[in-house]
């Protein structure tokens, strides 16, 4: 996987620089996502781990999207539920015509069999049978879409019942080989699995990828004669060329430049070189798009991140998840966004650490702040050094520029939270709000006991704890009253001073104070004892 390839967008978002063009009317898409994936040495299914963020399957499933014109079917298998789970959080809130089908393939009796369960899906309704099937593997997240489109129209053109997607390798050991018709390089006459191979047809380079167009009319009728009569006892889909090619139909073929593109991912090695392919795609698609990076190789950013233009990025700058930044951003070295959604001209100084945080334009945060879910930073608004905050509203223009503690707080327009201030939200119980108005200053070291409101333009001093709502336009001192002992602390140095006069005269007075104490003690007045008792005890 060391070539780098051309890239595309996942799940139907917005493509920069690409040849993407519109769906193609009677295509329907089945995504075959049953597999366990036993050489990834997992718990969970193989079409789940994830790269760039985003899970295997959702990378065949948006390029399903991108070009079905009908109907879209993932057949789901181990770990059905959670499959079922991951598609349906991708793809919700998209229109009806972008809707996806699942169906569970319950018994694992092979490729064709799982296809077979699709069919339902595509019964003859309103809409008519489709013209055309494309069938994705859901663990092929290189695989471009600008092939499966080249793999379309050679399909037209050559008038094909059943187009393959097939790659020449230097060792193809463990892979099903294309045997070509009548020793041509024109059509297809069968794919033979590697188990089921003779020694003539293992010393085949060229693989069957697992991508294919087949005719509508053909392929379930197909898929009704096939015989498990081989190696693993399964139902090949694979065996639908031989049935085409019996049956006097043309099987054409498209090879692959890059051997990798169209390769599943099977190993925890595979994996990890497909993560690097995908990355490099993804940076080369935002340099390409007007994002500075002033460190490519150390700039991580998942799949479904959106950037805009002129935004600059420092090293180690890592962007995940749904995460959405304006134009006209700085994200200085080694800030961490997850799920956030940043506006125009936003700066982001070093070690900063947001999640599931909303950031408004021309807003100035960090170095070394903490956004945990749900807070949201308006206009022009400034959190500094050390600042935590969580599920709170910092109005416009307001400043936290240090060592501070907010949360559940909604802050008014231009306040100034002074360093060290703390919104005490937790009882212990339950959670409490803290309300702040327009224009208050607080002072540094302000405690304010929640559930608290603090009105409009109030002054609170500093060190002060607010365990009462505060009126608008009103001064908040609550401390101490302050003592000042004259010569104190020189006394005390004194005294740490052993040698020095005032030490030993301590010393002695504390000498004499147990000697008079001892003398008290011996000459006090012992209570008499009775004769009795003093025979008593000389028995």
């Amino acid at each position: 996987m060391s070539r780098m390839l051309a890239t595309e967008i996942p799940m139907g978002k917005k493509q920069v620089n690409s040849d993407r063009q519109g769906k193609i009317a009677g295509l329907a898409v089945v995504v075959m996502a049953a597999g366990l994936g036993k050489r990834m040495c997992s718990k969970q299914a193989k079409v789940l781990h994830r790269v760039a963020g985003q899970a295997m399957v959702l990378y065949s499933v948006g390029l399903g999207l991108r070009v079905a014109g009908d109907r879209v079917a993932v057949v789901v298998g181990h770990h059905a539920d959670l499959v079922r789970q991951v598609i349906d959080r991708a793809t919700s809130g998209m229109s009806g015509e972008a809707a996806i089908a699942i169906v569970e393939q319950r018994e694992q009796l092979g490729t064709g069999h799982a296809v077979l369960q699709s069919r339902p899906v595509f019964a003859v309704g309103k809409r008519g049978a489709p013209s055309n099937y494309l069938i994705l593997n859901g663990d092929t997240p290189l695989l471009q879409e600008s092939t499966v489109r080249e793999l379309l129209r050679v399909h037209g053109e050559n008038h094909a019942t059943v187009t393959v997607l097939t790659a020449v390798l230097e060792d193809s050991s463990g892979y099903g080989r294309v045997v070509r018709a009548h020793s041509t390089e024109q059509g297809v006459a069968r794919i033979v699995e590697d188990r089921d191979a003779n020694a003539e047809e293992r010393a085949i380079r060229e693989i069957n990828v697992g991508t294919y167009v087949v005719d509508g009319e053909f392929l379930f009728s197909a898929l009704e004669k096939l015989d498990p009569s081989n190696a693993q006892g399964e139902y090949y889909l694979t065996d639908i060329v031989h049935l085409a090619e019996q049956s006097g139909r043309h099987v054409a073929a498209v090879v692959l430049d890059n051997p990798d593109e169209g390769l599943g991912v099977n190993t925890r090695r595979q994996l990890a070189e497909a993560e690097q392919v995908v990355r490099q795609q993804i940076r080369e698609r935002w340099l390409d798009a007007g994002v500075t990076m002033i460190d490519p190789a150390s700039t991580w950013i998942d799949a479904t991140v959106t950037i805009g233009k002129d935004t600059v990025l420092y090293p180690h700058v890592t962007l995940e998840g749904t995460t959405v930044i304006g134009e006209d951003c700085v994200l200085r070295s080694s800030a961490r966004l997850t799920n956030c959604i940043v506006g125009n001209g936003v700066e982001i100084l070093d070690h900063c650490l947001f999640t599931d945080s909303h950031i408004e334009d021309d807003a100035h945060l960090g170095p070394f702040v903490h956004l945990r879910p749900g807070v949201v930073v308006r206009k022009k608004a400034k959190v500094g050094n050390f600042v935590e905050m969580k599920k709170t509203d910092l109005g416009e223009g307001s400043k936290a520029n240090h060592l501070s503690y907010l949360g559940d707080t909604t802050i008014g327009k231009g306040v100034n939270i002074g360093a060290g201030t703390i919104t005490c939200n937790y009882d212990g119980v339950q959670k409490f709000q803290t309300v702040i108005g327009d224009g208050v200053f607080l002072g540094s070291d302000t405690q304010l006991i929640a559930p608290v409101t603090v009105g409009a333009r109030a002054i609170i001093a500093a060190g002060t704890t607010v365990t009462e709502d505060v009126p608008e336009d009103a001064l908040v001192i609550a401390r101490v009253a302050q003592v000042n002992r004259a010569g104190w602390a020189a006394r005390r140095r004194a005294l740490q001073d052993r040698t020095s006069p005032e030490a030993l005269k301590v010393k002695r007075d504390a000498k004499s104070a147990r000697q008079a104490s001892d003398v008290s003690r011996l000459t006090k007045k012992q209570p008499s004892v009775s004769k009795g008792k003093q025979a008593k005890k000389r028995k």
